[in-house]
C-alpha cells in the first residue's frame, strides 16, 4: 500500500474504535438508566458514582484506542512498500465494498481510500485524454458501449461467474464488440456517494470521453447493474437529455439497459431504515440505531431510488417520514430495455414477485409504480428472466443473448451528428 493509504486506514480505523466504544457506552449508560429508574431516588447517589466511573472508563478506552490505531498506522507507513491498493484483486474488491458501505464519510475521513469515477482497462484508470484514451482503445470505434457497476462493486463485477462456465475471458463487453462493433468502456466509481453525485461525475466523464474519444463517437450505449442503471438515468436527467439545453453527449444514447435496477427503491434498505427508526425509540437499543445510520448515503438513496438532489439536500436521510421525491422520466430520444430476474424459475408467479431476484423485485425493476408515474418501458423492452439472482444479471448467456438481440434489431436512420 501508498503512505496515503495506509494513513486513511488508520484514520479509519481510529474513528470506526472510537465510535465503536461511544455506542457501547451509550449502550451500557441506557440500560444503567432505566435500572436505576426502576429502583427509585434512593439509588441517587449509586447512580451518580456509576456515571462519572463509567464515563472515565470509557474516556480512557477510546482514548487508548484512538492511539492505538494511530501508532499502528504509524509504524505500518514506514513500511509501506508504495503499491496502490487496487494494485491486487483482493485490495480493489477490499476498497469497492469499504466505498460502497462508507463512501461519503471515506471523503471526508480518510480521502487517499475514496475512488473517483474513472475510465478503467485492465484495472488501471485511464485518463480521459485523447492521447491516453488512443493508448487503452487502438482498435476504438464510433460505438460506445459504456458499463456502469452497482453498490460495492468494480468494472471486474461484470465477469461474475465466467469462470464457473468455462469462460474465464467473456464478457458482456467482449461480445458486443465482437458482435456487433461496440467499444466496451468499464467505469469504477464510489458507490457510496449519493447517486445525484455520481449522475453528475458520470455527466462529467461522458462529455470529456465523447469529446476526447479518438474517433467521432456516433452512438452511445449505457447499460447499467442495480446501483449503475440510477447513476444512469441520473445523469442524463442531469444533463438535459430530451431538452433543446441538453448536454452534447446525450443526443448520442440511442439505448440504455438497466439491469436489475431498483428503479422503485430497494426493500432491503428501506427495511433496515425502519428498523433503525424501531430501535431509536428506546434508550438502550438507541445506540444500534446510531450504528445502522452510518451506512453510506448511497444506501440510503436506495430507498426510493433518488435520482436529485434535491431530495436529498438539508434533510435528515434517517427521518421515518418520508421526504419529496421527484419522479424521473426515462430519457427521451433513446430506447430503453429492462432486463430482470427471479428466484423463482416462473418470472411471472407470485413467488417471484415475492421474492424477486434477491435484492430487487420485479415491479421496482421495471419502475411499475402503478400509476401515471410509472417508467414507460414498452412492454416489450421488459425482459424476465427465471431461475437466475441480482448477481447473474452481470454476466449469464440468458442475459446477453436478450441485450444483442435489442440492440440488433434497431430501427434505421440517421446517426446524431457528432456535437
Amino acid at each position: 500500500m501508498r503512505t496515503d493509504e495506509v494513513a486513511g486506514v488508520a484514520r479509519l480505523a481510529g474513528t470506526a474504535l472510537r465510535g465503536g466504544t461511544r455506542r457501547i457506552a451509550e449502550l451500557h449508560q441506557g440500560i444503567a438508566d432505566r435500572a436505576f429508574a426502576a429502583v427509585g431516588p434512593v439509588a441517587q447517589p449509586v447512580k451518580v458514582v456509576h456515571d462519572a466511573v463509567a464515563a472515565l472508563s470509557y474516556a480512557g478506552v477510546r482514548t487508548g484506542l484512538g492511539a492505538g490505531a494511530w501508532a499502528a498506522g504509524t509504524a505500518a507507513a514506514l513500511r509501506a512498500d508504495g503499491t496502490d491498493l487496487d494494485a491486487v484483486r483482493a485490495g480493489r474488491v477490499a476498497q469497492a465494498i469499504l466505498n460502497g458501505a462508507h463512501g461519503d464519510l471515506l471523503r471526508s475521513e480518510a480521502p487517499s481510500l475514496a475512488l473517483d469515477m474513472t475510465v478503467r482497462v485492465a484495472g488501471r484508470a485511464v485518463p480521459v485524454e485523447r492521447d491516453a484514451l488512443r493508448a487503452a482503445f487502438p482498435d476504438g470505434t464510433d460505438r460506445i458501449a459504456v458499463f456502469v457497476h452497482g453498490l460495492t462493486e468494480t468494472e471486474a463485477s461484470w465477469c461474475y461467474g465466467a469462470g464457473r462456465r468455462g469462460e474465464p475471458g467473456s464478457t458482456f463487453g467482449a461480445r458486443l464488440r465482437a458482435d456487433l462493433g461496440l467499444t466496451p468502456v468499464y467505469l469504477r466509481y464510489n458507490t457510496g456517494l449519493h447517486i445525484s453525485d455520481n449522475g453528475r461525475a458520470l455527466d462529467d466523464l461522458l462529455a470529456a470521453l465523447v469529446d476526447a474519444w479518438p474517433v467521432d463517437v456516433a452512438d452511445v450505449v449505457l447499460i447499467g447493474h442495480s446501483m449503475g442503471g440510477l447513476v444512469a438515468r441520473s445523469a442524463l436527467h442531469r444533463a438535459g437529455g430530451g431538452t433543446e439545453e441538453a448536454h452534447g453527449w446525450t443526443r448520442l444514447v440511442r439505448d440504455t439497459v438497466t439491469l436489475g435496477t431498483p428503479h422503485l427503491g430497494a426493500p432491503l434498505e428501506r427495511a433496515v431504515h425502519r428498523l433503525a427508526g424501531r430501535l431509536a425509540r428506546l434508550p438502550e437499543t438507541r445506540p444500534l440505531a446510531r450504528l445502522l445510520s452510518l451506512r453510506s448515503v448511497g444506501i440510503k438513496d436506495l430507498r426510493r431510488g433518488t435520482l436529485v438532489e434535491g431530495d436529498w439536500t438539508d434533510r435528515d436521510l434517517d427521518a421515518l417520514t418520508p421526504g419529496p421525491h421527484t419522479s424521473v422520466p426515462l430519457h427521451d430520444g433513446a430506447r430503453h430495455f429492462v432486463v430482470l430476474a427471479t428466484l423463482s424459475r416462473n418470472p411471472s408467479g407470485r413467488l417471484a414477485d415475492l421474492l424477486g431476484d434477491l435484492l430487487v423485485p420485479p415491479r421496482s425493476a421495471c419502475g411499475d409504480t402503478g400509476d401515471d408515474d410509472r417508467l414507460a418501458f414498452p412492454p416489450d423492452h421488459v425482459h424476465r428472466l427465471g431461475g437466475l439472482n441480482h448477481f447473474d444479471l452481470l454476466n449469464h448467456p440468458r442475459v446477453y443473448e436478450r441485450i444483442r438481440a435489442w440492440l440488433v434489431d434497431r430501427p434505421e436512420g440517421p446517426r446524431p451528428a457528432q456535437p
